[in-house]
């Protein structure tokens, strides 16, 4: 493993006390030898500053048996980033930029953000140092190569599933409800197959989908292991899923190809391979025929893809009981529903409601705020940036960073305002901005090493960004625009029938009657 070069400062000399470091490891495979790369570099790193004297290692970050090419699937990778954040280190050590990120993007992203916050990275295997500007050019190759790698593996292992995928050969690597693995290969399970043999009956008698849900929960039938209860989507997948005929469709899902990878349904981007007798039935191919027909008859058959489609899902929660909201066709109008009403009216009497009448409910909000945000929004702001300043009223030096950095942000909401009124074109609006951020954020750098209030400053910033958004609005709105909407709202509370409680980012909540 090449050799850490230590870094003295002259500032850390002058106030004689060590730069705090962090290390950074990751192995992409639980492998027998990754995990020895894995220990190895643990070990590495914690030899190295344990006899250094200008440096000291504050912890190592190590993930371990996980995708570089997503960073939010690395845990240790966003703990460091949190640490960071907080002012808990000033330099970070790993052996290489693919084992800090498979994905230019993110890699640029979060050298960025590091540089702005004051902290430097060192790539040993590269010998690039961040505290460099020119070596980001060289970050930006490094990581296109890192990224290439990534993508040249996908593609091997894509062919590789294709071509088992073409001849019958392919094994699931997670048997459906009623099946169990043997060797390798689907056998059946008795008792979870008597399960779905009824719930094909059941459709086929008459039941709807609802009725079977709550006939199985009410004789306590044993679930999948992720879950001990019964839902509507677990029965559709079974009532949808020809694997129960002894036949496979394969690839009905793909993964895209490029980063970060997602998975997305097969609407004939793809070839779909059909074998047959791949393992035994548990129904037979003439029932399932025969349920297709009758889902699609009743409008059932696209539950699934269409609750995926929507914006309000999982963030629509019941005031009454506190379970989520579900969509729901009928006549070709949409609804969303308590789910445990769904289940079982008697458990909660919440009603359904219209989904065009909760898109009317947001653009209300939003026109009003663009109307008074200056009355509300601004106001608020201030006291707590007062309230902050009163905290940390002891420190001189804290008090004029805030008092600074309020000014810079005023500076900031004046200029969107000329250039809204036409005052000031776009050009000098951007130069103008951009060098305000950057003194805003080398501020806020210097702040959260003095104060370290992460969950203050978050507050604050997502208040900021509120205004940001509504100072922005030359006219209201007048239809519902999906990308604002996520951009604000991050929760629904259904209070009844007629009044919805909007819970915006930095935790300010609007009721709005519908």
């Amino acid at each position: 493993m090449p050799t850490v070069t230590v870094i003295q400062p002259i500032i850390a000399a002058e106030q004689n006390t060590k730069i705090r470091c962090a290390a950074y490891c990751r192995v992409s495979s639980d492998s027998e030898d990754q995990l020895n790369s894995f220990m190895a570099q643990t070990r590495y790193y914690s030899q190295v500053f344990k006899d250094s004297e200008t440096e000291e290692l504050i912890d190592i970050y190590a993930d371990e048996g996980i995708t570089g090419t997503r960073e939010d699937k690395r845990d240790e990778f966003q703990r460091m980033l949190k640490d960071c954040r907080r002012g808990k280190i000033d330099r970070i050590y790993t052996k290489s930029i693919s084992r800090f990120a498979r994905n230019t993007k993110d890699c640029l992203k979060s050298v960025r953000e590091l540089k702005a916050l004051g902290i430097t990275i060192f790539f040993e295997k590269e010998n690039i140092d961040t505290a460099n500007m020119t070596d980001e050019m060289m970050i930006t190759i490094m990581g296109g190569l890192a990224q290439e790698e990534s993508t040249s593996i996908s593609q091997n292992m894509r062919w590789s599933i294709k071509k088992r995928m073409e001849n019958g050969t392919f094994e699931l690597s997670c048997p459906p409800y009623g099946y169990i693995k043997e060797n390798g290969k689907l056998v059946v399970d008795p008792a979870q197959a008597q399960t779905v043999q009824n719930i094909f009956s059941w459709y086929l008698s008459g039941y709807g989908i609802i009725s079977i849900v709550n006939r199985l929960n009410h004789f306590n039938t044993p679930c999948c292991k992720r879950s001990n209860k019964w839902h509507m989507f677990g029965v559709t997948y079974i009532l949808t899923n020809e694997k129960y005929t002894g036949n496979t469709m394969f690839q009905k899902t793909y993964s895209g190809t490029t980063l970060p990878i997602q998975r997305y349904k097969n609407n004939g981007e793809r070839n779909k391979y059909y074998a047959v007798n791949t393992h035994p039935a548990i129904v037979s191919q003439d029932d399932f025929d025969k349920v297709q027909a009758l889902m699609s008859e009743k409008g059932e058959i696209f539950y699934k893809t269409e609750k995926q489609k929507c914006v309000l899902r999982k963030i629509m929660k019941c005031g009454q009981c506190g379970s989520t909201y579900i969509r729901k066709k009928s006549r070709d109008k949409y609804y969303w529903s308590c789910r445990k009403h769904d289940l079982k009216a008697s458990e909660c009497f919440s009603k359904r409601i219209p989904e065009s009448d909760i898109y009317y409910a947001f653009i209300r909000i939003c026109n009003k705020l663009i109307s008074n945000y200056t009355q509300i929004l601004i106001p608020l702001q201030t006291a707590l940036q007062y309230l902050k300043l009163k905290k940390f009223s002891g420190q001189t030096q804290v008090m004029d960073i805030h008092k600074e950095v309020a000014k810079l942000k005023e500076q900031t909401h004046v200029l969107a305002r000329l250039k809204t009124k036409g005052f000031l074109d776009e050009a000098k609006y951007i130069e103008q901005t951009t060098e305000l951020t950057a003194k805003i954020n080398k501020l806020q750098a210097e702040l959260k090493k003095l104060t370290r209030s992460d969950d203050e400053d978050e507050t604050l910033d997502q208040i900021d960004m509120l205004i940001d958004f509504f100072e922005k609005r030359e006219i209201p709105m007048t239809e519902f625009e999906e990308t604002a909407f996520e951009s604000i709202v991050e929760k629904i509370v259904v209070i009844d029938q007629h009044e919805l409680e909007f819970h915006l980012i930095g935790g300010l909540k609007f009721k709005e009657n519908v």
